[in-house]
């Protein structure tokens, strides 16, 4: 029995089946878009209780952000807002401060400081702390259990930024396959269509995400997309610029995929053709490299270590997965829809994709170090763990390039009898604009079903009776049988089937790791948030210069209620008197209230110590100690001894500097 491909519409439909339902699971388990920024400290501090009314509140963040009149507000017990409104900006060198005056005259109780802001490289962050003033009281604020960024706006917004990725890929790799590898390609109607989809989705899908910035960083609404106010607020921020540009270079995009299907396609003479590609290559170039680099100016590259070598090693990353994915489709329709693309072009195409490898693993190699920066936070943080995701799937997408490329060989190969030139001049004669079987007018058989030989007989005898009307119809017929037959021949190739398979199994995968590193994109690196105190790690030191120390360890009694998570901070971190402040969290978030909970300080290197402290229970899952000494600058050993029952502990450790 002969093995045919499977048809283009089944396929298509089971690529796009298996990518919805997995970036459904990705952005589904994701956590909501953690960000760059970190809060790392605050005065007053979370829990505490100051005997006087403070003049301001004032926040500490870990990289810089961007602040609004409403990022900062303070609410006395019955949610009544009690700051001025005023941002007052307290930055000094590498400390990103802001602060927020308060009113006079603030009466006894519990206040809540609530704050959002929106993180350097796009993405929004928020939270909220208590502290009180003489005595705790009872408070009627209610905060929020929305995640920024979360929600069905977020969702929303993940899913654009993922079909603006898809599209980039698409019309960057289609318009590049066709001039690199396949000129002829550009009067092949499915692979215009195809590029053309690709700039209709981003065009689309980076309009979406223009209109739900706004709510995406607020409020969360949805209703808040049409806001004029927000959206004027959003074109003057570095996100909403980017978009705008991003626009404006897709109206240059628009002009040369018009070029590329309409006046390239009909150039003959040799000359002017070379010119003409020669001119849309370069300026195609520099429109893609525009349209990459405004993801590259808004997000991760341009902030924290090394922006003026990260960005543009992001624009080169962005190039190489366009060329290589989104040629790698490309080709699949060429396939699947014009089965006459020449062996030479998949050939050209296996030596691009081959060379964009290499340009992903150097960038890539550069990006991993630079977003991650140690073993720990690799195997230790959200965003290691999907690196480590997106490595395997590059290595399982490689090794199906190499199944492809093997075939690709196997294509190229003439047929025994046949010279290299024969297969070419075959290759070059058959009629690959057709879009599926030619049909006859008036109500005929399928073409597979007519017999050439038949129509052929029938032809003459329509010539002998002068019915120039049947004769004509009749030839339509016997030319699709011609196509019918050409079509099932290739179809029977097992190269060409073994081909397309491998490229359509490489097109799956792909789409998997695009949905992956969409959420990559959106995560927060690894570096930061080891730097910000918020590993998973138990081991090893953070330095914690000019700021207190703020660490969170994990742990696991293996009792009922045993596991959660300690959240220690010691203000001002620094030789002297401390502030100890412990808060035990289950995994859900929420507080968790323990029979016991001790603390020790160890200076290995010079011998001192431990030296213990107990810390008092102020509140469900939340532990006070004042007056902590630390007697000398050095790496110090912090053991954290967390008692859930009575016969279930365990003992955690965190090497911290203390200056």
């Amino acid at each position: 029995m002969t093995a045919t491909a499977p048809r283009l519409g089944t396929a298509l439909t089971r690529l796009l089946l298996v990518t919805a339902a997995l970036l459904g699971t990705l952005l589904a388990g994701a956590a909501p878009a953690s960000a760059h920024a970190a809060l790392t400290g605050s005065d007053p501090r979370d829990g505490a209780v100051v005997a006087t009314a403070p003049k301001d509140v004032n926040l500490t963040f870990s990289e810089q952000v961007a602040m609004s009149a409403d990022s900062i507000r303070v609410l006395d017990p019955a949610g009544k807002r009690v700051d001025t409104g005023e941002i007052r900006d307290l930055c000094s060198g590498s400390v990103v401060r802001y602060g927020v005056g308060l009113r006079s005259g603030l009466p006894e109780g519990t206040y809540t400081v609530a704050w959002q802001t929106v993180s350097a490289d796009s993405h929004p962050i928020a939270g909220a702390f208590t502290f009180s003033i003489g005595a705790p009281s009872q408070t009627s604020v209610a905060l929020p259990d929305r995640e920024p960024g979360g929600g069905l706006v977020g969702t929303l917004y993940g899913i654009a930024r993922y079909l603006s990725y898809a599209g980039f890929t698409v019309l960057v790799g289609g318009g590049a396959f066709v001039l690199a590898c396949w000129p002829r390609g550009a009067g092949v109607r499915p692979v215009q269509r195809f590029v053309v989809r690709g700039w209709l989705t981003l065009t689309a899908a980076t309009l979406v995400m223009l209109l739900l910035r706004n709510p995406y960083t607020g409020s969360g609404e949805l209703a808040d997309a049409f806001d004029l106010g927000g959206l004027k607020s959003v074109l003057e921020t570095k996100t909403g610029a980017a978009l705008i540009s991003r626009l404006m270079l897709l109206g240059a995009a628009a002009l040369f995929v018009a070029v590329l299907f309409g006046t390239y396609t009909r150039r003959t003479d040799e000359k002017e053709k070379k010119d003409l590609t020669f001119g849309l290559a370069i300026g195609g170039t520099v429109v893609a490299a525009g349209i990459a680099g405004t993801w590259a100016l808004a997000e991760h590259a341009s902030t924290g270590l090394q922006p003026g070598i990260a960005m543009p090693v992001d624009i080169l990353h962005l190039l190489a997965v366009a060329a290589w994915l989104g040629g790698l489709t490309t080709l699949l329709v060429a396939l699947y829809r014009a089965p006459g693309i020449e062996r030479a072009a998949v050939e050209r195409f296996s030596k691009v994709a081959f060379g964009s490898v290499v340009v992903l693993a150097a960038t890539g190699f550069y990006q991993s170090w630079r977003q991650v920066g140690s073993w720990s936070a690799l195997t230790g943080t959200a965003y290691g763990q999907l690196l480590l995701v997106k490595i395997g799937l590059v290595a399982v997408l490689v090794g199906i390039a190499w199944m492809s490329r093997q075939w690709t060989r196997r294509l190229a190969a003439p047929a025994e009898g046949e010279t290299a030139d024969d297969a070419e001049a075959d290759e070059a004669d058959e009629p690959v604009e057709a879009d599926g079987p030619v049909e006859a007018d008036g109500p005929v058989e399928s073409a597979e079903a007519v017999d050439e030989e038949q129509a052929a007989e029938d032809v003459e005898q329509a010539t002998e009776t002068v019915d120039p009307e049947r004769a004509a119809q009749l030839a339509r017929q016997r030319a699709a049988v011609a196509i019918a037959r050409k079509k099932r021949d290739r179809d029977a190739d097992p190269e060409r089937t073994g081909l397309r398979r491998s490229v359509l199994t490489e097109a799956v995968v792909a789409a998997v790791l695009l949905a992956v590193t969409t959420v990559l994109t959106s995560t927060e690196p690894g570096r930061t948030e080891e730097e910000a105190g918020g590993s998973s790690s138990v081991s090893g030191s953070t330095a914690v210069p000019e700021r207190p120390v703020d660490i969170r360890l994990p742990f696991d009694t293996g009792g009922v209620d045993g596991k959660g998570t300690v959240r220690l901070s010691l203000d001002p971190g620094r030789t002297g008197a401390n502030a100890l402040h412990l808060y035990v969290d289950r995994p859900n978030g929420r507080p968790l209230d323990v029979p016991e909970i001790k603390v020790a300080f160890t200076l290995k290197e010079k011998d001192v110590g431990p030296l213990p402290v107990l810390p008092d229970r102020i509140q469900t899952g939340h532990w006070s100690a004042s007056g902590v000494q630390i007697p000398m600058p050095g790496t110090w050993q912090i053991q954290v001894t967390v008692r859930t029952s009575d016969i279930d502990q365990t003992t955690i450790d965190k090497n911290v500097k203390i200056g």
